[in-house]
């Protein structure tokens, strides 16, 4: 889903898979190969004038890690606005999980991601 995507995005996207944060690299490692329910993701993909952790097209499924900046109030209000965007207009479905469930509850995400497919 790269309809609407913006040029300049998909080179700040390659800079963000060369410099992933732990919790990404961590979930990253279970995602990719299909080796989630045999369905194929996409990380730090482009999707309009955003870029997205992770996206499965398939399923229409966006996952977004956060860490401790998104805790910030106005970084709050942009991923909600973000987030309203993703689900309203596109009409993908955007699950959110902060960086301490994937290191320390990795089988619960988990599960909540299949149970999204």
């Amino acid at each position: 889903m790269h309809v609407g995507a913006e040029n300049h995005n998909f080179e700040f996207a390659k800079k963000l898979r060369r410099n992933q944060t732990k919790a990404e690299k961590r979930l990253w490692d279970v995602l990719r190969n299909r080796q989630l329910n045999d369905s194929k993701f996409r990380r730090q993909h482009p999707i309009g004038s955003f870029i997205v952790d992770f996206y499965c097209h398939q399923s229409k499924l966006v996952i977004e890690l956060d860490g401790s900046i998104h805790n910030d109030t106005g970084q709050k209000e942009y991923d909600g606005e973000r987030q309203a965007y993703l689900e309203k207009i596109l009409e993908l479905k955007v699950l959110r999980f902060e960086n301490s469930e994937v290191f320390n509850e990795l089988d619960d995400v988990l599960k909540i991601i299949r149970d999204n497919l």
